[in-house]
């Protein structure tokens, strides 16, 4: 069966020839067809020219470069909508996803998976981030609609129909851990130890792990507008409490200190949901792609109807 690989780029021209090497020696003898398509997203050093090369020396490899940054999100979806395969795996070009897995994944997925997720242990990491994710994973385990399963990424493989329902998704901000979770289906997990990046660093500081926690609390489910609701009413029950026991303006000044409080939380939660509520209604496409390698003439025609039928 024919394997596709989607791997988002930013900024990697010194990775993806030892990606490249790396991901032909794991499927040497394993697989015989398959493709790797290098989705470029707006990177601003040598990422297009090497991802030029590598298509030119190797038709295995493809390319797909999008017209400015979108994001690691609109890139995996951007790969997933050129990959052709009947099995689909999706890894970061920074070798922290080891190819070395991939032949294992591919064999728990032929005995009737859909998805076969690679779960990171976290052995080696720091403390303070090993702190941060569990203490997520609990508030996601108590606040989302979809189970998330603790050290599982984007690194897997999944069956056509799995990314059927992957791309027929419309929403604009797209929180892929929650997107793998919500269209089911059965799936297997391998674990593997953490691996550091051979170039580069990385760009997940903390910062944008917060923006990612965040998205993924309020891209799946409208529970924090109900305790924000409750917090508002505690509050100014405290405010009010708190003007009783003193006297003259610092009785003022606590009531308005309290209600002060109470609306900028209430209007944060708000002004959260109706954000993403513009983006939805705005239907802006995800990304722009600028240049992609050509499509063997085999494929062609095929690849055209599939994207038609997307767009429709």
């Amino acid at each position: 069966m024919y394997l596709s690989m989607v791997v988002p780029c930013f900024n990697e021209e010194h990775g993806l020839q030892r990606l490249h090497d790396a991901l032909v020696e794991a499927l040497a003898g394993v697989v015989r067809d398959y493709e790797v398509i290098l989705v470029d997203d707006g990177s601003t050093d040598r990422t297009l020219s090497e991802a030029r090369r590598l298509s030119e020396h190797d038709p295995r490899f493809r390319y797909v470069s999008l017209s400015r940054n979108f994001g690691k999100e609109p890139a995996m979806l951007c790969g997933l909508r050129h990959a052709r395969g009947s099995r689909v795996a999706l890894l970061d070009a920074d070798l922290q996803h080891p190819p070395g897995l991939l032949p294992r994944m591919l064999v728990l997925l032929d005995t009737g998976y859909d998805q076969v997720v690679a779960r990171r242990s976290r052995s080696g990491e720091t403390a303070w981030r090993t702190a941060l994710s569990r203490t997520y994973y609990r508030l996601s385990r108590r606040w989302l609609d979809v189970r998330l399963q603790d050290g599982a990424g984007d690194f897997r493989v999944l069956s056509r129909r799995a990314v059927d329902a992957l791309v027929s998704l419309p929403e604009q901000h797209r929180f892929s851990k929650g997107l793998f979770a919500w269209i089911g289906f059965d799936t297997g997990y391998v674990t593997y130890r953490d691996v550091p990046r051979e170039t580069g660093e990385s760009r997940w500081r903390l910062a944008a792990l917060v923006d990612h926690g965040i998205d993924g609390l309020t891209s799946f489910n409208d529970k924090p507008l109900r305790p924000a609701l409750l917090l508002g009413l505690l509050t100014a029950a405290f405010a009010c409490a708190a003007g009783t026991l003193v006297e003259g303006q610092q009785r003022w000044a606590a009531a308005l200190l309290g209600l002060g409080g109470v609306q900028v939380f209430l209007l944060g939660v708000l002004g959260e949901y109706l954000g993403r509520t513009c983006a939805e209604a705005r239907r802006r496409p995800h990304y722009v792609v600028k240049e992609s390698s050509p499509l063997p003439n085999a494929f062609a025609g095929e690849h055209r109807l599939r994207t038609a039928e997307l767009v429709s």
